[in-house]
């Protein structure tokens, strides 16, 4: 047999407006003063913050060291023995390769940049043009750094968004110079166009080549090196602006200007 509590008992707890157990707890975790971390949550974060000092540091100066040793190991072995420092000092002087091979090709551009020089240079590519494997390597090879190291080319102009890979989803580009040549004149259909680099993320070294209607393209005022960094880093690493709101209301209106360019 049940009895019925009665009704003044029931629910007795919210009637006198006492909190419930759970209620309690959730207080007092709301309430309480925040934990200090302990000794193995500040040992990871101290390790953490060192090794993101430290590994930058240290791959850059193997990297160098590496190449300054790849350097010196091709040219000291050129060097006459009279002349090579190793020969009278108990150590071995690093850099000494590199710093003959910077010397030897500023002198060969030097020669270069007069009549003798380019008779001379003439007269070389005129031989290697003989010869048929050569010919096509060198000239390949030739217009690869021609295309790279011209001071005509220079580098990126601007970093801008472009929508791919499909509308409201953008990626970020560099563009390198203003469409021009039978690219243009093939699919410009009298637009101005730019030929802009897409990068692939974490490598920034491979992409894509893509020709782009200048109205397709939202320019931002982030540097070039700020962009590379925002591309190397997948988004991690976000440039500095003044005014957030700013730029976000900058980079909007940019782009329903470019929607009712396109509508």
């Amino acid at each position: 047999m049940t009895t019925e509590e009665p009704a003044g008992k029931k629910g007795g707890a919210e009637n006198r407006g006492e909190p419930t157990l759970g209620e309690a707890l959730h207080l007092e975790q709301l309430t309480a003063p925040p934990k200090k971390p302990g000794l193995g949550t500040r040992f990871r974060n101290y390790f953490l913050t060192g090794f993101v000092i430290a590994a930058p540091l240290s791959i850059t100066a193997y990297l160098t060291w590496s190449f300054v040793a790849w350097v010196d190991t091709w040219i000291k072995p050129l060097i006459p023995r009279h002349y090579n420092p190793d020969n009278y000092l108990p150590f071995t002087v690093p850099g000494v390769g590199l710093l003959l091979a910077i010397l030897f090709i500023t002198l060969l551009g030097a020669l270069t940049a007069n009549l003798f020089g380019r008779t001379v240079l003439r007269f070389g590519e005129g031989l290697l043009d003989r010869m048929p494997l050569v010919r096509s390597l060198y000239k390949a090879l030739k217009q690869i750094f021609e295309t790279v190291l011209s001071q005509s080319q220079g580098s990126f102009e601007k970093v801008g968004l472009m929508e791919f890979p499909r509308r409201e989803a953008w990626v970020i580009v560099f563009i390198s110079t203003a469409t021009r040549g039978e690219v243009l004149h093939r699919v410009g259909e009298g637009e101005d166009m730019w030929s802009v680099f897409m990068p692939t993320v974490p490598n920034p070294t491979s992409g894509f080549l893509m020709f782009v209607p200048q109205k397709d393209i939202v320019l931002l005022d982030m540097t070039v090196e700020e962009g590379a960094k925002l591309a190397i880093s997948a988004g991690l690493v976000i440039p500095p602006f003044k005014d957030p709101k700013e730029a976000k209301a900058h980079v909007e209106a940019k782009v329903a200007e470019k929607r009712k360019e396109t509508a």
